[in-house]
């Protein structure tokens, strides 16, 4: 970490000599932004939410060993957050258990993944009774898993959105999809958002628009991304853009039915279909919120206009649902409800299976007939029994326990409590999301909202939030995204009584910085 940086850090700091303290903010200038917060006593311990469950005791394999065998034998690629990484144990609904019996209240789901509650007493029970009836069969015999799950999902689904094709992962779902756009269309040309994420197979890696995911060899040709209507970092956007509860601070004077930033983006979206794509294209890649990118929102209406112009082009519209499917948005079930649009193709994964390796993709009778005209489709594990018997438990326990009711309670709650955290602190720059789909900005002071160096070695806000032996050492476990963005997206059956507890953790390494007490 070079000198400035460390300086930087070493500005989180309380002065606790008056009821009142100043916190010091990190800033790039000499004179160092200063704000007033509520006094936290350096001995102030936060205390988490109860819990009622008892992990079992780990008996595996010890920690040393644990790291010399993924040091050896597993990818070299570093994935795992904190300098002492985290080796997990055992998990109950909302919480999490390390191997020393530490409890963490889960914040990021399994990579959003997580949809009912870690080993949920009802998924457990049908996965249990499937295992012992029925593992695997191929698509080329018929088991009623397959059909149960079938007719449930497809229920979910608006008319023509009823034909069902059964993966394993959110890339192989998109891979399909491309694939089923380009069979339907006849045509190569696929667009994407910047900043999207829609896998990292070598096919998919061609919508990926997201830095650590580009490479210099040639993957997925034919895709072409265009400009990423963000309304906080964009050079458009203000305070009335977004489908969520809390909007960007930057101003606008855009009347209550009308956008002129998403007129700008569209402006963009076009000048990308007359420069840079054939006349005739494939089709539109868009999540709904992204994901990977920080949560980001687009202007309300802009995916609306952006889908009539790929449909006048004869491209098809490709909703990808693996991160915003299955009520987490809380208002719908669906992402692409929000923007009151009706896609062509739908992909989902992730929640589809409350963890169990599972995905769909769900387009019209017309689309699905032209795949089957240029290419016989086959998948050796996907609608296998076990998943299919999960992924139906996982629906009925959505619905049962009123889920996507919670996401919209539970996560309006939480953007507002966050909002309050973004005007208390300077290096909070923005909060956006809906339901339990949150995304928090940092940024090195509100004035330039510039981002720190993506970089481990250099980045404050990194250093801060995951190498300092986490929000964890306030025993919560949130994610960190694409350039100084930190992704909330706990599980649907966290309720709202858990939470206030957890705003003084949160405010407590605002304040504290790297230097937080071990908490008990």
């Amino acid at each position: 970490m070079t000198p400035a940086w460390r300086h930087l850090l070493r500005a989180w700091h309380l002065q606790t000599s008056s009821p009142r303290i100043t916190k010091m903010c990190p800033s790039l200038s000499r004179g160092a932004f200063r704000t007033s917060v509520t006094k936290l006593g350096l001995h102030t311990k936060p205390r988490m939410p109860p819990c009622d469950f008892t992990p079992e005791k780990y008996q595996s394999l010890a920690y040393e060993r644990v790291l010399e065998i993924q040091n050896h034998h597993l990818t070299p690629t570093r994935t795992a957050y904190f300098r002492k990484p985290l080796l997990l144990h055992q998990g109950h609904m909302e919480w999490l258990f390390d191997y020393e019996g530490n409890r963490y209240l889960d914040f990021f789901s399994g990579i959003v993944t997580v949809s009912v509650g870690h080993c949920h007493p009802k998924v457990n029970a049908v996965a249990q009774k499937q295992l012992g009836r029925l593992w695997h069969t191929s698509a080329l015999f018929f088991h009623p898993p397959i059909h149960e799950f079938a007719e449930k999902l497809s229920a979910l689904l608006p008319e023509p959105l009823k034909v069902i094709f059964l993966v394993n992962s959110g890339s192989e779902a998109n891979d399909l999809a491309m694939l089923m756009a380009r069979a339907h269309s006849n045509s190569t040309d696929i667009i994407s958002l910047r900043g999207s994420y829609h896998g990292c197979s070598p096919y998919t890696l061609g919508l990926t628009s997201v830095g650590p995911y580009r490479m210099e060899l040639p993957s997925g040709l034919g895709c072409q991304s265009t400009m990423c209507p963000d309304v906080f970092r964009g050079p458009w956007g203000g305070n009335h853009c977004r489908d969520s509860p809390v909007q960007t601070t930057r101003k606008c004077s855009c009347a209550p039915d009308c956008c002129q930033a998403k007129d700008q983006y569209i402006e963009q979206f076009k000048d990308t279909l007359n420069t840079s794509v054939a006349k005739s294209i494939a089709g539109f890649f868009a999540e709904p919120i992204q994901g990977v990118n920080g949560v980001v929102q687009y202007p309300k209406g802009f995916l609306r206009e952006a889908f009539e112009l790929v449909r006048e082009r004869g491209g098809v519209c490709i909703a990808d649902e693996v991160q915003t499917g299955f009520g987490r948005l809380g208002s719908h079930f669906w992402g692409f409800q929000t923007h009151g649009i009706l896609p062509d193709i739908v992909t989902m994964a992730k929640g589809i299976g409350n963890g169990f390796p599972m995905a769909a993709v769900v387009t019209t009778p017309e689309i699905a007939k032209s795949l089957a005209k240029r290419v016989f489709h086959f998948n050796t594990f996907g609608g296998n029994p076990m998943a299919c018997a999960i992924g139906s438990a996982v629906l009925e326990v959505i619905k049962e326990e009123k889920l996507q009711e919670n996401c919209q309670e539970v996560g309006t709650y939480m953007l507002q409590k966050f909002a309050e955290l973004r005007d208390e602190f300077e290096i909070v720059g923005d909060v956006r999301g809906k339901g339990l789909m949150i995304g928090i900005e940092m940024v090195k002071d509100k004035v330039s909202t510039l981002q720190g160096p993506d970089s481990t070695e250099e980045n404050p806000v990194r250093e801060v939030w995951l190498f300092s032996f986490p929000l964890f050492q306030t025993q919560l476990l949130p994610a960190y995204g694409h350039m100084n963005k930190l992704f909330i997206r706990t599980s649907p059956v966290t309720r709202r009584h858990q939470h206030p507890p957890t705003w003084p953790l949160i405010q407590y390494k605002l304040n504290y910085g790297t230097s937080i007490p071990q908490l008990t």
